[in-house]
């Protein structure tokens, strides 16, 4: 009996010496650990993102191996009821949505895309503050002729978000945005 036992021991130490234990492709698994969920909210309001912006917020992910959460703020006019569907919208931002989840993917991050409603986008963002929790908020500074909040709106973000807050203003020549004009892949 013992010499049995020792035989299998034996036997499972030159097993793990030869690496049967590897997967085929003779690479060891790769182990996530997290301390924590780590979330980094990227919201926009327009058909367009800050590519500044964006990739600030994915180098973040990567660096802190966090989830990214990029989160279209819909605003909903008065006239309609905060849950009518919004078709036009929706066609019009789905494919900028693909294409950061694109540039996420690229880079092994992690994406949980979010659509937040409410009658200004403000609203939008302050609703989804009060529903998600974040460790950090990544937005992208405009001057209100350009996609990106509004000097107003970011210290209005400032003041409330219960997160760490990264504001990114591209210089003035700065004019560089991603679009959903260009995705590959799903459609």
């Amino acid at each position: 009996m013992i010499g049995s036992v020792l035989l299998v021991i034996l036997g499972i130490a030159l097993g793990l010496a030869a690496g049967w234990w590897l997967p085929p492709n003779g690479r060891r698994p790769v182990v996530v650990r997290r301390g924590g969920a780590r979330r980094i909210l990227l919201p926009f309001s327009g058909e367009s993102i800050s590519r500044r912006a964006m990739d600030s917020a994915l180098r973040l992910a990567v660096a802190e191996d966090a989830t990214l959460m990029p989160a279209y703020l819909a605003s909903v006019p008065l006239t309609l009821p905060l849950d009518a569907p919004l078709p036009a919208r929706a066609e019009a931002v789905l494919p900028l949505m693909e294409a950061i989840e694109q540039r996420a993917a690229r880079r092994g991050v992690v994406v949980d895309s979010r659509i937040s409603r409410g009658r200004t986008c403000r609203d939008a963002l302050s609703r989804l503050l009060a529903s998600e929790s974040f460790d950090r908020v990544v937005v992208p500074a405009g001057d209100g002729t350009e996609s990106g909040f509004s000097p107003e709106d970011v210290a209005w973000l400032l003041a409330k978000a219960p997160a760490e807050v990264v504001v990114l203003r591209p210089g003035p020549a700065d004019h560089d945005v991603v679009t959903g004009a260009v995705v590959r892949g799903h459609f």
